[in-house]
Order: structure tokens, then C-alpha cells, then sequence
């Protein structure tokens, strides 16, 4: 939250969002009424990603265990949607309770801010984001098999929706992904082995994700992008490898960019960069009117050259006959 306090200070219309906001670490009327401020200060430009919390070493600090996580995460989120939307909460659990609470100043944005719940592999943050009719926000590889299994949450989703009142949008289905690019697919692979190696060594010893990337890997770059675990390569290789993705889930609502400093920050600039120029516009279908008039016209363009010539001469002799009246 303080990030995101700084961060607005500095801009206009960038939309900001928490990724994610542990819940079962925080009493949720503290997580309320700070999201709450957050939207004013940012004039509607905060989003609220929620969470159980991945790393078991950070439930151990807390004193809890792994398996509790994901039930107080529901709990906690039943009273912060509830305050955000300005009701009064009244309930009592076994590690929080609220008497008639509710927000001092309550929200900016009406009904109530953007909330998106993460989805990794079971299926607790489809049906919890589905409850509250919120956005789902999904942590993936970019492989045919994760897809899938994504796909079997959506549709989860869209019965949980369905369950509650909620339309299922498939704009608010979101995918976080590792993705970086360079010019040349040479490059991008040099740029990452700034800090892959790393990385592969933090998925073995902290994150406690099954079947992580081996370690000591000649080519740990090349290794990633063929096992699809994430796109590195150029731009053509990002907008063929997204195409696929939007092909097998039916369509979902945007990419955010995994920021893991694989690469050094010239070269992650440089990437994004070459995301806002090459891939976006291509995938969002930006330049297809201008496109289209080229090929329209490219093909004739002797054609309109004559015209244009025949144009330009009868121009010029109407105004030599003018000139001869005189």
C-alpha cells in the first residue's frame, strides 16, 4: 500500500494494483479501510488483488499452517467485500472479529473497487472470486497443459457466478506470465542470464511449487522457452505464443508481465518497450483499419499515380486557359 501511495503521487492514469494482498496475515478491517483510502488518493486508479499467501515459510513467521490459509482467506474476504461496498459487519471467527463495523469515508470508485482473487491450481480462488463477482487472476506457465487446467477453473467460475447472480466476464480473466523480449531471440536469451540462474534457485528453495526448473541447465533460458514455461524470444514469438493461449482458453482479458529481474533494467525497459510497440498493437488489433487501407491501395498505386498526374495536368491547363482570357 505504501508503494502504491508513492507510485500514484507520480502519475495520472496508470491503474495500480496489490499482487496480491495476503488476507490471512491482515484483520480485515485494516485491509478495507486502507484499500478504501488508497481509491481516493488515486481518484479509482487502485485494484485490490487478494490472496491466500503462497509461501509456507511465511505462514510459519505467523504461526500458522499452510492447510488454514485458504479458509481464512474466505472469511476475511466475506467481510472486506462487504465493508468496501459500505455495509455494516457483524461476525466473529477464530481469529477475528468485527462488532457493526464499518468504513469511515468508505470508497471513491462505486459500487466499490476493482477486486480480483488469484488462481494458481485448485480451484478455492475461482469459487472465491465467483462469490463476490470479482476478476480472476491467474499465476501460470504458458504450456498447453496449465491451459487447460485453467480452462476446468474457469468454468468453475462461471458456475460459481452463475450461483451468486454474477456474469462471468472474460475480461477480468487475467494471466501473469513470465515474458521477456529482445530484438533478436539471441538476445533475449543473453539479457535473461542475468539473473534466470537465481531465480531457478529461489523456485527450488522458497517457492514451494511442484516440478521446478532443474538447476545447472547449460542453457537455462532456451530450456524455458521450449518447455513452455515461459515466452522469451522476440516479438513474432510472443504474439504466435499468445495467440495460442487465446485459442485454447476461448479467450481471456490481458497479460500482466511477471517481474522477476531476469534480466538487468535496461533490457527489462527494453522489453516493455518492445511489448507497447510490437505485441500489444498486434494483438488488440490497433492498426487493422490503417493496415487494411494499405493493402487496399498499395496494389494499384500506378493506377492512382496516373490519376493523380491526370489530376495535376488538367489543373495546370485550366489555369493556363485562365491566364489566356486575361
Amino acid at each position: 500500500e505504501v508503494f502504491i501511495a508513492a507510485a500514484a503521487e507520480r502519475t495520472k492514469h496508470i491503474r495500480l494494483g496489490t499482487g496480491v494482498k495476503s488476507l490471512p496475515y491482515h484483520h480485515p478491517f485494516i485491509v478495507a479501510e486502507t484499500m478504501a483510502q488508497l481509491d481516493h488518493l488515486t481518484r479509482g486508479r487502485v485494484m485490490f488483488g487478494a490472496g491466500p499467501g503462497a509461501l509456507p515459510s511465511d505462514s510459519k513467521m505467523f504461526g500458522l499452517a499452510p492447510v488454514d490459509l485458504r479458509p481464512r482467506m474466505d472469511e476475511a474476504l466475506d467481510c472486506i467485500v462487504a465493508l468496501l461496498r459500505g455495509e455494516t459487519v457483524t461476525k466473529k471467527t477464530s481469529w477475528f472479529e468485527l462488532n457493526e463495523a464499518r468504513l469511515s469515508v468508505g470508497c471513491y470508485s462505486k459500487p466499490t473497487m476493482e477486486l480480483a482473487v488469484t488462481s494458481i491450481r485448485s480451484p478455492s480462488g475461482a469459487v472465491a472470486a465467483g462469490r463476490h463477482g470479482a476478476g480472476v487472476l491467474v499465476l501460470s506457465g504458458v504450456d498447453d497443459e496449465s491451459m487447460r487446467h485453467h480452462v476446468g477453473n474457469w468454468n468453475i467460475y462461471e458456475d460459481t457466478c452463475r450461483q451468486h447472480g454474477h456474469k462471468a466476464d472474460r475480461s477480468r480473466w487475467q494471466f501473469a506470465l513470465q515474458l521477456h523480449l529482445a530484438e533478436t531471440r539471441e538476445q533475449a536469451f543473453k539479457d535473461v542470464a542475468y539473473g534466470l540462474e537465481k531465480w531457478i534457485g529461489y523456485a527450488h528453495d522458497i517457492v514451494p511449487a511442484a516440478n521446478p526448473p532443474p538447476r545447472g541447465l547449460a542453457d537455462p533460458a532456451r530450456y524455458m522457452m521450449e518447455s513452455d514455461r515461459a515466452i522469451i524470444g522476440t516479438p513474432d514469438d510472443a504474439v504466435a505464443k499468445l495467440e495460442h493461449l487465446l485459442d485454447i482458453t476461448g479467450g481471456f482479458g490481458g497479460v500482466l508481465v511477471f517481474a522477476q529481474d531476469w534480466a538487468n533494467w535496461q533490457a527489462a525497459q527494453r522489453s516493455l518497450e518492445l511489448i507497447a510497440e510490437e505485441v500489444r498493437p498486434r494483438l488488440n488489433a490497433s492498426n487493422r483499419l490503417r493496415q487494411a487501407s494499405y493493402d487496399r491501395n498499395a496494389p494499384i498505386q500506378e493506377a492512382n499515380r496516373a490519376l493523380a498526374r491526370v489530376a495535376t495536368e488538367e489543373a495546370q491547363a485550366r489555369y493556363e486557359a485562365t491566364k489566356t482570357k486575361r
